[in-house]
């Protein structure tokens, strides 16, 4: 019975992920030596250009959930001003961090994310699982805060019409200044708030199997495996990296989740916020994914005509300095936007394009 559990686990990661390609996004943090959170993400969609446009949302800003049926929604005012990548040219913010140093990531989660049922009756205590981002920068400083909250909202599905007007599936991890983790799932189970000690995540499954299959690889070590001698004969490793052999290289969420705690793990260590960035950046790379790695026979190639890569941003938030990084699949330049400068009081939202030429670059030092 255990083996027939096992081969049906198997075939439904097997089922989402060859139904789900074009989604591969990866979210880690590091802790430096004074206690600096930097958390980092990828943002990988290979079916098409998301066009995210930066965001700066002030405090006071109102907000109306989004509802199935058309109706006002639950409103709120903003109590913190926030940075944010929105998609699809909507107000649906795909990653951010606010002034207090609460971060957000979104994250694919198909075959396993369900939303709650919604009431017509209770459409003023409802919002749309695309706000909910927003909804947790504007409102919250901390992830006891999230988590206390959560449970007295309805988060509902609406259709979005890039995805053949189909729900976008996502979970959520959050983080905040003080070093906290949590990952949120809504599925057919209800809500589910994980605390995620070691601050990684990926994509479906869930949070709990990903957790769960970290035993499978707890053999892995930074340290390179020492040489054996078989009836006399000595075999060492024939180079720098053997603690790693077994470590899963390929693109899925569970291999790419284990990599990202392997790499974490034994990042190097880094006295404060402005180097842990460097290590993040670093880390964050080996993510990268062209878009062949990633295609699906569904994907239209028209729509892919102007991409470069299937991971279309990548960003860094320094949560002690309130400093927000990211680079793109066009540029490689790291751009930064520092929140201690943005005056969160004033003014209505700003959104602008997160680079005005869609080109490298390049510094050239030729000699003259």
């Amino acid at each position: 019975m255990k083996f027939l559990i096992r081969r049906l686990v198997v075939a439904a990661i097997v089922v989402v992920t060859s139904l789900q390609p074009v989604a591969a996004c990866t979210s880690l943090a590091l802790i430096a030596e004074d206690g600096a959170l930097v958390y980092g993400r990828t943002m990988e969609w290979g079916a098409f250009d998301l066009h995210s446009r930066v965001v700066i949302t002030p405090r006071g800003t109102a907000f109306t959930g989004t509802t199935p049926d058309g109706k006002p929604g639950y409103k709120w005012t903003g109590r913190y001003g926030f940075v944010g990548l929105d998609m699809v040219g909507q107000d649906y913010i795909g990653d951010g961090m606010n002034e207090k140093g609460l971060v957000v990531g979104v994250l694919y989660f198909p075959g396993f994310a369900e939303f709650q049922a919604y009431e017509p009756a209770k459409a003023s205590n409802a919002l749309s699982s695309m706000q909910l981002a927003a909804f947790m920068l504007s409102q919250y400083s901390t992830v006891q805060e999230v988590r206390a909250a959560l449970p007295q909202l309805t988060v509902v599905a609406i259709p979005i019409p890039e995805l053949n007007n189909q729900p976008a599936p996502m979970h959520f991890a959050v983080m905040d200044a003080s070093g906290k983790a949590i990952v949120i799932e809504y599925t057919k189970s209800g809500l589910s708030i994980f605390d995620n000690p070691l601050r990684v995540m990926t994509n479906s499954p869930g949070f709990d199997w990903h957790m769960t299959n970290l035993r499978n690889y707890i053999g892995l070590s930074a340290f390179g495996r020492p040489a054996r001698k078989l009836d006399g004969v000595e075999f060492a490793p024939l180079g720098a990296g053997s603690g790693f052999i077994g470590l899963p290289g390929d693109f899925t969420p569970p291999s790419r989740f284990v990599r990202a705690v392997a790499f974490t793990q034994t990042a190097r260590k880094t006295a404060d916020g402005g180097e842990t960035v460097y290590e993040a950046l670093r880390i964050l790379d080996t993510f990268n994914l062209p878009l062949p790695a990633v295609g699906s026979p569904d994907v239209d190639p028209l729509q892919q005509k102007d991409m470069r890569s299937s991971t279309i941003w990548t960003t860094v938030a320094d949560t002690r300095n309130l400093v927000y990084y990211y680079h793109t699949q066009n540029n490689r330049i790291v751009r930064k936007i520092d929140l201690k400068r943005i005056n969160f009081g004033a003014g209505s939202v700003q959104r602008f394009p997160m680079e005005t030429v869609r080109a490298q670059t390049y510094d050239d030092v030729t000699p003259r």
